[in-house]
């Protein structure tokens, strides 16, 4: 694993990397494109030549044909004197035979097959009757053969045979080759250049993306990538920025939650252990001493406990546990947490209303319903004055239902309002936590109204002094209603 860990640190080889796959692909793409150009026009102006040529000794060959076929036969004589007058097929070697295949006429000097058969394709063809004609590039020369028979009355006498060697157009062929290598080799270059270019290019935010990820695995959230265009990987840039964003933000809130939850638990537990030295160091304990510290270690385990099981609730919350649904009427949760929260205003000397309209039913789990309304309601008591006062409305507004909480304390400062539902935060902390209180009870209410579509916004009391909390549920859809 390190071995691998290291060879990710190095880097890609270069022959591996998606550059040298890019410079790879565009090459081969350009590779083809040439084979194509270098092949397709000389097949193109060779197939024209040789067309041309073969047209051009047929021709001369129907020519001569046509003026041998004036006599039922064909004698070496007569065929030497017709040829004597024609003009046609110069720089072409002709031969003549007759209907067997024998040659009556040879116009090379240098190979005088008069007498012999004309072993020759092209002349069996022609002498069943039909034009036959061939044309091939060999030894630097364009070869052409054409034979069409001489025909008398339907009759086949013989055949006349055309043969030319041409290495003029066969040299204009080979530097057409010449010229299309030496510009295919120019394009090879300049397409090298190119497509290196290209390459680097086209992997250059990959090699950003890269670097980036590995400066955020070793633990630098804040580091960025610099998004260039508007291509999927300048939109991959962009999501990973806003990735880290969220990574950076989660880390700093972790972290922050580490800081308090250890600072809210050493509390209690320094307090514990300060009161169980005194005890032990004092010797001989007065008895009414031991029971009041006693008391005292009760409440800071009493503390200690309420921490864990809030945190474990959080830590369910962030879980994103499914919960069991069913309709729940959000005016009959509020009556329950009031009657039971009844006393602890009274002690408080605060006075307990509710106005509560019927139909507000929403889709949740019940339990977490009603944790809500007791965080928000008993904070309202507990925070509040003596001789203040707590008002508990529930109503419908359009698609939601609201749980409204108001009271007549202290009320929250301006600046304290953005972040009182932040975990372990406190506006007076020395008096939270001598009333008990976390610090999590609003962020626990938040976070379980979110996990069921709600939300909880707090703001100053309209009516005065005083802090005002508004719980907003999708309200459940009645059969026949449309919301």
């Amino acid at each position: 694993m390190a071995a691998s860990k290291r060879d990710r640190e190095r880097g890609v080889p270069f022959f591996r990397s998606i550059q040298a796959k890019y410079a790879l692909t565009y090459l081969l793409v350009v590779a083809a494109i040439l084979i194509v150009m270098d092949t397709y026009p000389v097949l193109m102006a060779e197939n024209m030549v040789f067309a041309s040529k073969e047209s051009t000794l047929k021709r001369q060959a129907l020519v001569i044909g046509s003026t041998l076929a004036v006599s039922e036969t064909l004698t070496r004589e007569g065929v030497e004197q017709t040829m004597a007058l024609l003009e046609e097929a110069q720089g072409a070697r002709v031969l003549v035979t007759d209907a067997a295949g024998l040659i009556l006429y040879d116009s090379s000097t240098l190979d005088d097959r008069l007498g012999d058969y004309a072993l020759i394709g092209e002349v069996a063809v022609a002498l069943r009757g039909r034009d036959a004609s061939r044309s091939e590039y060999r030894d630097g020369a364009i070869h052409t053969q054409a034979a069409v028979p001489v025909m008398y009355h339907g009759m086949t006498l013989g055949a006349v045979y055309l043969y030319e060697y041409d290495t003029e157009q066969a040299q204009v062929l080979l530097s057409i080759l010449s010229n299309l290598r030496y510009i295919s080799i120019v394009i090879c270059v300049v397409a090298l250049v190119l497509v290196v270019l290209l390459s680097k290019t086209l992997t250059r935010n990959t090699v950003r993306l890269l670097s980036a990820i590995r400066h955020v695995r070793e633990g630098e959230y804040s580091h960025r990538v610099e998004s260039q265009g508007r291509d999927e990987m300048a939109q991959l840039a962009d999501e990973f920025n806003q990735l880290t964003d969220r990574i950076q933000t989660t880390e700093e809130a972790r972290r922050r939650f580490v800081s308090d939850a250890s600072h809210e638990l050493k509390t209690p537990l320094a307090s514990i252990r300060l009161l169980t030295d005194s005890i032990l160091q004092n010797d001989p304990v007065d008895m009414a001493i031991v029971r009041e510290f006693v008391s005292d270690i009760g409440e800071e385990a009493d503390r200690l406990t309420r921490i864990s099981e809030h945190l474990l609730a959080l830590t369910r919350l962030d879980a994103g546990a499914e919960r069991a649904r069913e309709p729940v009427e959000l005016g009959t949760v509020a009556e329950k947490v009031a009657h039971l929260l009844t006393p602890v205003a009274r002690t408080a000397d605060v006075e307990l209303r509710c106005s509560l309209e019927p139909a507000c039913a929403l889709l949740a789990n019940e339990d977490d319903i009603y944790q809500v309304a007791f965080n928000l309601i008993e904070n309202a008591i507990k925070y509040n004055l003596p001789g203040g006062r707590v008002e508990v409305r529930v109503s419908r507004r359009e698609d939601k239902v609201v749980l409204t909480v108001t009271d007549t304390g202290l009320g929250v400062p301006a600046d304290d309002l953005p972040r009182i539902f932040d975990r372990f935060y406190r506006v007076d902390k020395a008096r939270s936590r001598g009333l008990g209180g976390t610090g999590l009870g609003l962020s626990i209410a938040r976070d379980t109204a979110r996990l069921h579509g709600g939300d909880i916004t707090a703001g100053p009391n309209p009516a005065g002094r005083g802090t005002r909390f508004e719980a907003e549920f999708p309200a459940l859809r009645e059969r026949g209603e449309s919301v």
